[in-house]
C-alpha cells in the first residue's frame, strides 16, 4: 500500500491510476456521484447543437449535458467505462479517445466539459486539441466535484484520523489513505490555467456547493471509487474499508441505515476558445 499522500503521483503512477477506473467501472457508476446541475448550467448555459463530455466515465456529466444540446459525444479511453455509459444513458454517441486526441473533425463541438477528469490529461496538449475541436467562441469547462475538505463531517474525521493506533502495518496504510483524503482540498493540479500563445480566455471560476444524505455502505463505495484506493492489495483495501466503518460506526453513530449529510463542492472553471 502507498505511504504517501494521493497527490501529486509520479508520471508512472499516474498512468497507472488514470487507467485504474475500468476495473470498477459498475461500482464507479453505482457510487460517484456526478456535478450539480447548476455548475454544468454556468458552462453551458444555453442550448446548443455539440457537446462533448471529456472523459466521460460512465456517464454521470453526459446525462445532465443530453438536456443542454442536441448532441452529446462522449470520448472516453477506457471499454468497460464505454460499456457501463452505454448501457446506462441512451442517446448519446460515444467514441474512444483521449484529451490529447479526439476523434473529432476541426469545430465540431460548441463546448468541450471534463468532469473530475481534466488532471489526468497533458494541460498544453489536451488546450492544444480542445482548440482543435470547439467553434470558434467556443467553451471550454473543467470541473472537480467531491466532498468539500472544510466540511464539518470531514473535519471531524480529519481529528478522529488523528487520534487512530496503528494496530498492524495494513490498518496504519489505510489510516494514512483517509487522512490524506480528508486533507486534499483543491490540489495545484485541479485548476485550469492557460499557458501563453493558446488561443483562450482567462478562466473564470465559480464554486458549487450541495448536501448528499449517505449512509454508511454509501461513504464506504464512494473511497472505493478513488483511483489509489482502486490499485491497492485486496487486503489492502479490506483494512482501509474496515478501518472506515469502525470510526463511523463507533465514533460518529453512523450505521445501517443511519445517515449523514455530507456537503459536496464543485470547482469549476470556464474558458472560451478565442476567434
Amino acid at each position: 500500500m502507498s505511504q504517501h499522500a494521493p497527490w501529486p503521483p509520479s508520471d508512472e503512477e499516474k498512468a497507472q491510476r488514470s487507467r485504474s477506473f475500468g476495473q470498477a467501472a459498475a461500482h464507479y457508476e453505482r457510487y460517484r456521484p456526478g456535478p450539480p446541475p447548476d455548475a454544468v448550467a454556468w458552462i453551458v448555459p444555453t442550448p446548443v447543437d455539440t457537446v462533448v463530455d471529456l472523459g466521460a466515465g460512465t456517464g454521470a456529466l453526459a446525462r445532465l449535458l443530453t438536456d443542454r444540446a442536441d448532441s452529446v459525444i462522449a470520448v472516453e479511453p477506457d471499454e468497460r467505462m464505454r460499456g457501463v455509459l452505454l448501457a446506462e444513458v441512451p442517446g448519446v454517441t460515444v467514441v474512444e479517445g483521449r484529451g490529447e486526441s479526439m476523434p473529432l473533425a476541426d469545430q465540431t463541438a460548441d463546448a468541450v466539459v471534463a468532469s473530475s477528469s481534466w488532471h489526468w490529461v497533458d494541460p498544453v496538449e489536451g488546450l492544444r486539441e480542445v482548440a482543435r475541436v470547439l467553434k470558434p467562441g467556443g467553451t471550454l469547462g473543467v470541473l472537480w466535484a467531491g466532498p468539500d475538505p472544510e466540511s464539518p463531517f470531514m473535519v471531524q474525521a480529519r481529528t478522529l484520523l488523528a487520534g487512530v493506533g496503528t494496530e498492524h502495518a495494513a490498518g496504519e496504510g489505510a489510516a494514512e489513505t483517509v487522512r490524506a483524503m480528508t486533507t486534499a482540498s483543491n490540489p495545484a493540479s485541479y485548476l485550469l490555467q492557460i499557458p501563453g500563445g493558446l488561443p483562450f480566455t482567462e478562466p473564470e471560476y465559480q464554486a458549487f456547493h450541495w448536501d448528499m444524505a449517505l449512509n454508511a455502505d454509501q461513504l464506504i463505495g464512494l473511497l472505493g471509487t478513488l483511483s489509489w484506493v482502486i490499485l491497492m492489495e485486496l487486503d489492502d483495501r479490506e483494512a482501509l474499508f474496515q478501518l472506515a466503518r469502525r470510526l463511523l460506526r463507533d465514533a460518529l453513530g453512523i450505521d445501517g441505515d443511519v445517515m449523514v449529510d455530507l456537503a459536496f463542492r464543485c470547482d469549476t472553471y470556464r474558458t472560451r476558445r478565442l476567434d
